[in-house]
């Protein structure tokens, strides 16, 4: 199975790049899944900019901490079980951390979401023990399975590899949106990158006007962040798994589109 995950899109250029990168390479993967926290404005998602990405040619939107920024999201969730939030929030809110995609061929992924909690919200559960969880629940359908570890501290997303290792096809890392140099693959088979990179402006702070950025740290005070334009830039990562899941190759992607 030829898997590709693209790092998080940030607002309209990131999808436009997302859709053209699509385009061009129609076909190649067996299944897409997209890190769209960020899909709508540069913050949240909204059921239009998440069909456009459906449309464009992904299977499955992973999210993070963000995905809870517009309203109208809770309902999205509801409904729409091709979007998978952080697993570990309570299970009191709309939608899953897991959620099976089939690749036409008769194979499924699952794709699981976990959040981290370092330098984050420390009130979500545990996301080692929820991956554990929920790895459990996936390999008992499918030996394919992804997970988007959507955190802010490197220690915690290089320790989750370890806990989750032999248990998962690929542990890809979300949420910083600077694409890490670190793509292994262990001896258990399972793939690993710390952080897939963002997919948005080049030239810009994280897919952000950089004024106000740079306002918030000269000045210390709150600045109204809106999204770049120019030139943007589509990171991720493509991997291709064995029948039994385990994977066989990385290959990290940065592309000006």
């Amino acid at each position: 199975m030829k898997v590709l995950f693209i790092g998080d899109a940030v607002g309209k250029p990131g999808r436009q790049a997302v859709r053209s990168f699509l385009e061009r390479h129609r076909g190649k993967w067996d299944l897409v899944v997209l890190n769209g926290e960020n899909l709508a404005g540069g913050r949240g998602i909204s059921a239009e900019t998440a069909g456009e990405m459906f449309s464009a040619g992904v299977h499955v939107i992973s999210t993070g901490n963000h995905v809870w920024d517009r309203v109208e999201a809770r309902a999205l969730l509801e409904k729409e079980r091709r979007i998978v939030r952080p697993g570990n929030y309570t299970e009191d809110l709309p939608g899953a951390g897991l959620a099976f995609v089939p690749d036409g061929k008769g194979r499924e992924l699952a794709v699981i979401n976990v959040s981290g909690r370092a330098f984050m919200d420390t009130a979500l559960n545990c996301p080692f023990r929820t991956a554990r969880e929920l790895a459990s629940r996936a390999r008992s359908r499918t030996p394919f399975v992804l997970v988007d570890f959507h955190g802010e501290a490197t220690s915690e997303k290089r320790a989750f590899f370890f806990h989750m290792d032999g248990r998962v096809s690929l542990v890809v890392g979300t949420h910083t949106h600077v694409q890490t140099n670190d793509d292994e693959i262990s001896e258990s088979g399972t793939g690993y990158l710390t952080d897939a990179g963002m997919t948005g402006v080049r030239d810009s702070v994280l897919g952000m006007k950089r004024e106000p950025c740079l306002e918030r740290f000269l000045l210390g005070v709150p600045a109204r962040m809106e999204v770049a334009e120019g030139r943007t830039l589509l990171c991720g990562l493509q991997a291709e798994l064995d029948p039994d899941g385990r994977c066989r190759k990385l290959v990290k992607i940065r592309e000006e589109v």
